[in-house]
């Protein structure tokens, strides 16, 4: 899950710049984003997701494991922040503002991002390699790792908010 876990970390760090949005607002009147995806935040994101990922599968070698594939990869990282983009279109239309905190949905979109496209394009390696105990651990995991990644963001200043 490293590949998923660290995009939306990257892109607070890479972000800045145009939204992916254009600065429209959707039908109710709202953003459809917002200014906080913005195109150099996605794409620093998603490529930071690709390094570690390629990262640990030349590492597996040695550890004796075999798990990833170059196309899990790239579905883990995009699909990471795809989640975050949904979630924060969803956000905009509940009327919830930038940075404004959304229990289980900012803990939780990163992961059904990444298994949504994982089920799409790699969906036999899901079955093979997720197993009841891996999402357990997954399920418990995340939102610490979320918890920690943003406190650490807001406290050198690339999030404005600690959540």
């Amino acid at each position: 899950m490293i590949p998923a876990y660290l995009p939306n970390s990257a892109a607070a760090v890479f972000g800045g710049g145009r939204p992916i949005d254009g600065g429209r607002n959707w039908r109710d009147g709202r953003r459809m984003l917002g200014n906080g995806k913005t195109w150099r935040g996605f794409f620093g994101g998603v490529l930071s997701g690709i390094v570690i990922g390629m990262i640990q599968m030349a590492l597996e070698p040695y550890l004796g494991i075999s798990l990833l594939t170059p196309s899990v990869v790239v579905c883990l990282a995009f699909g990471a922040l795809l989640g975050d983009m949904v979630k924060s279109f969803a956000k905009r239309r509940l009327n919830k503002v930038r940075g404004e905190e959304w229990l289980i949905a900012d803990q939780y979109d990163l992961v059904f991002g990444a298994f949504a496209l994982l089920l799409i394009f790699n969906y036999a390696w899901v079955i093979a390699t997720i197993t009841p105990l891996i999402l357990v651990w997954i399920i418990i995991l995340t939102p610490l790792l979320h918890r920690g990644a943003n406190i650490i963001g807001y406290l050198i200043g690339v999030k404005d908010v600690p959540w």
